[in-house]
């Protein structure tokens, strides 16, 4: 079960099997500008995957858990 406990202006968390998960905008920044029925709309298609189907996000937990190892490349 994946869920979103609280929202708040620099990012959010997920309650993921009991674990609780920080996903703070800047290092999740296609949550910014989503709104709240946007960002709480997750699934779990698989275990180590959450999707948000609105915004067409999938997340490795391993990259929610340690963001620094999984830095953003810019393809523009």
């Amino acid at each position: 079960m994946v869920t979103v406990t609280h929202i708040a202006e620099h990012g959010f968390r997920l309650l993921l099997e009991g674990e609780e998960l920080l996903l703070p905008f800047e290092h999740f920044p296609w949550f910014k500008s989503a709104t709240v029925q946007q960002i709480s709309n997750v699934e779990r298609p698989s275990p180590e995957h959450p999707y948000w189907q609105n915004l067409d996000v999938d997340l490795a937990v391993e990259s929610i858990r340690h963001p620094e190892a999984f830095p953003l490349i810019s393809r523009a």
